[in-house]
């Protein structure tokens, strides 16, 4: 056996696992998702608006740097029953958020890491565990066509490409081609992403 894999435990953690000539061994690093807590909104606004963040995600809010419309937008997903919203840390440390919504009768994920932390395998890794808590199937997901590193995370987690569409992102400030995946079963691994987001939708 060889490549990343991952590790989890009763805490419901997430720990990278390489291997090296003596077999698995446990990196220090160690994911977990959380409630989103007060605290942790002004880092979470910071990382939505980064511009090379929201440039790759394509599909953000209108105008990134509207912190009321931020907090209104938080507001809204961290009481709504459709919707789950969870912090990713690693060892501790806040690095993005994960979370699925429901449209038009839909589930569908998203989630968002920090552009510091990416290609380091987290949001696979905090899919993975949201989609332990998430058990509705089938489950959608979207990404601009031209992110690979997200497309790569999601079919990594078992999601399929079922179609593509053509719409407008406001991170490029144009219409552009979205992908559309479906995950009706979930994966067995999950491997390293080098992705910062995956469609969020405000």
């Amino acid at each position: 056996m060889s490549g990343p894999d991952v590790l989890s435990d009763e805490a419901g953690k997430l720990a990278p696992l390489i291997g090296t000539g003596r077999g698995w061994e446990v990196l220090v690093a160690e994911v977990a998702l959380r409630p989103v807590d007060d605290s942790d909104l002004d880092a979470l606004f910071e990382h939505k608006r980064d511009p090379e963040s929201v440039r790759m995600a394509a599909f953000v809010a209108e105008n990134p740097d509207d912190r009321t419309a931020f907090d209104a937008h938080m507001a809204k997903i961290r009481t709504s029953p459709d919707m789950t919203l969870r912090a990713v840390t690693v060892d501790g440390r806040l690095v993005g958020s994960v979370g699925s919504f429901v449209v038009d009768g839909h589930t569908e994920v998203t989630y968002w890491i920090d552009r510091s932390f990416w290609g380091q395998g987290i949001a696979g890794r905090a899919l993975a565990l949201l989609l332990e808590s998430v058990r509705v199937r089938p489950v959608f997901a979207r990404a601009a066509s031209d992110n690979v590193g997200s497309l790569k995370v999601l079919q990594r987690a078992g999601f399929a490409i079922i179609g593509t569409e053509i719409s407008f992102a406001n991170g490029r400030n144009s219409e552009i081609e979205e992908t559309i995946l479906r995950l009706d079963e979930p994966a067995t691994t999950v491997l390293s992403d080098v992705s910062g987001g995956a469609r969020l939708t405000y």
